[in-house]
């Protein structure tokens, strides 16, 4: 059911967001590194490595200087910037599943350093299901780039105190893999777009993991 629902909305949106997305073209074709799509591999189901599509948003050649993004990142293009906090970047996405490597609900798929950095039940329970263009990690952690304000230290806190708790969410999503959560959290990423400050997802699903002490300040 949720592949027919992957391939339908989807193909809806795609349609729907097809002008909106040939002026992205030709504003990244006219600015920054003059290209449109960025390709990335990521863990996908199975732990399979798959190519991510995204819009540019960032110089050639960033991803050998370091896997995170922080707050105010050098490597990021002057429209890069806007397309990134608005989330319009992750849209190409949409593309990656209805090739059937994402869906739109599950985990965020993540470049294989970031992923050795959840805890082995974690990504146990990742590799068994489709990573998503939302979910219950993406909705909790919608603002990390402003959380990871510094490299070096960006680097150590998501290994230490983000990456374990973000672990904890997709076991939960997994765990709790049901039509009705898939439709809900499709719901809660529409809100926290208009609502980003919201901590309705803890209302909707009261039985998520605590938040750490460590992280309460920040999310």
């Amino acid at each position: 059911m949720t592949r027919f629902l992957d391939i339908f909305l989807s193909g809806i949106a795609i349609i729907f967001l097809s002008p909106f997305f040939i002026v992205i073209a030709i504003i990244l074709k006219l600015t920054g590194e003059h290209e449109v799509f960025y390709f990335q591999t990521r863990v996908g189901l199975y732990g399979k490595p798959f190519r991510l599509i995204k819009f540019v948003t960032m110089k050639r050649g960033s991803s050998a200087l370091g896997s995170i993004t922080v707050k105010d990142d050098p490597r990021i293009l002057p429209v890069g910037k806007f397309i990134r906090k608005t989330k319009i970047n992750e849209l190409a996405q949409l593309f990656n599943i209805i090739m059937g490597d994402m869906s739109i609900v599950g985990p965020r798929p993540q470049v294989q350093r970031c992923f050795d950095a959840f805890s082995e039940d974690s990504k146990i329970a990742i590799k068994t299901v489709k990573p998503g263009l939302s979910g219950i990690g993406s909705i909790v952690f919608r603002n990390e780039e402003e959380i990871l304000s510094s490299g070096a230290l960006a680097q150590q806190f998501y290994d230490m105190e983000i990456a374990p708790y973000k672990g904890e969410l997709e076991q939960w999503f997994v765990k709790n893999n049901t039509l009705s959560t898939y439709l809900l959290l499709i719901a809660l990423t529409i809100w926290v777009i208009f609502s980003p400050s919201s901590k309705v997802v803890y209302k909707v699903f009261k039985e998520l993991p605590p938040i750490p002490n460590s992280l309460k300040k920040i999310l």
